[in-house]
């Protein structure tokens, strides 16, 4: 055999095996809501890449960030119909399959962010995202700490009693709704990415959310107080399609799990770095950060928005508050 000839042979048989590796691998797609710049995209992207490496390239998972295949109603809808295979997303949403993990959503149920990573490691969330698994087909593989909701206006709040009759931007999720309704606020359901202007142009004169959003968003340029009312510790579940679940080995289940899990904890300790940094750099910059009393807080939520309004389960709340 002249050397021509094999080299040819060569360039043939490698072209075969570059075609059935492609053939071999699988494309998914990982859709979330989130900016580029973060750590919900940046992890995503590196568990992506990461699942790819410990699969031997059987899976190309390609992210899409900053709601570019929907909104989150959208995505959510997507794991239904087979158009993405993995989304991140609150359990808000998927309490709208499965109204009991929206318990987790219920001002104060959480102590703090310890306190939620302690719950997506305990028998209560196995048992809540078993049951939204089986209502929907979709696995839950790991929760993210998202951030401590608080207060922003430019008054001061130190009690419940402080915000009434305050017009207050919230989204319109039941559980976001109870804290300022309970304490007689006005809510309004202003789109998310308006409420800068409404705030600057006093259409609504208060927003809730984590500190980092506050930050991102420069609500603090058009509020001058934050009360650290802490009233909703905010969280996001990786979930992957039924589809896609079902058509895993039980080895690939076991690498995506231990993948996803990591990057959650990845971006959990980003955000809480974060937070931490954050109240010494709005109080120098003449931000007034003002701490409440929760417990006050807590009494009127108890009181004026219980859990039989929302439908959730008294003791799916005593569980989730035991938890140490």
């Amino acid at each position: 055999m002249n050397f021509g000839l094999r080299g040819l042979i060569g360039a043939t048989a490698m072209v075969m095996a570059s075609a059935i590796a492609a053939q071999a691998q699988t494309t998914l797609k990982w859709a979330h809501v989130y900016e580029t710049s973060e750590p919900f995209h940046t992890e995503s992207v590196w568990a992506a890449e990461e699942i790819g490496k410990r699969t031997e390239g059987r899976y190309k998972i390609d992210v899409f960030p900053a709601s570019q295949l929907g909104k989150e109603a959208d995505i959510n809808q997507g794991l239904k119909l087979g158009t993405v295979d993995i989304i991140i997303s609150g359990s808000s949403f998927a309490s709208r399959d499965y109204k009991p993990i929206g318990v987790t959503y219920y001002p104060y149920i959480f102590r703090d962010a310890d306190h939620l990573l302690a719950y997506a490691k305990s028998d209560v969330f196995q048992r809540l995202a078993g049951g939204y698994e089986e209502e929907t087909g979709n696995h839950i593989t790991a929760v993210t700490y998202y951030g401590t909701r608080h207060t922003t206006a430019n008054k001061e709040i130190k009690t419940c009693a402080d915000m009434e009759g305050l017009k207050i931007r919230v989204p319109d999720v039941p559980a976001y709704l109870a804290m300022p309704r309970a304490c007689g606020a006005n809510t309004s359901p202003i789109a998310f990415a308006e409420v800068y202007l409404a705030l600057q142009n006093g259409t609504v004169e208060a927003q809730e959310n984590p500190l980092t959003t506050i930050e991102a968003k420069k609500f603090y340029e058009v509020q001058s107080n934050i009360a650290l009312t802490g009233h909703i510790v905010d969280h996001l579940n990786t979930v992957v399609s039924k589809m896609t679940w079902a058509s895993l080995s039980d080895e690939d289940k076991q690498i995506f799990s231990e993948v996803m899990l990591e990057a959650a904890e990845r971006a959990t300790k980003i955000v809480q770095e974060r937070e931490a940094a954050l109240v010494d750099k709005f109080t120098a910059e003449g931000i007034t950060v003002t701490e409440v009393d929760k417990a006050d807080f807590e009494k009127n939520v108890i009181e004026k928005a219980p859990l039989d309004d929302f439908g959730y389960e008294q003791t799916d709340w005593e569980a989730i508050r035991a938890i140490q």
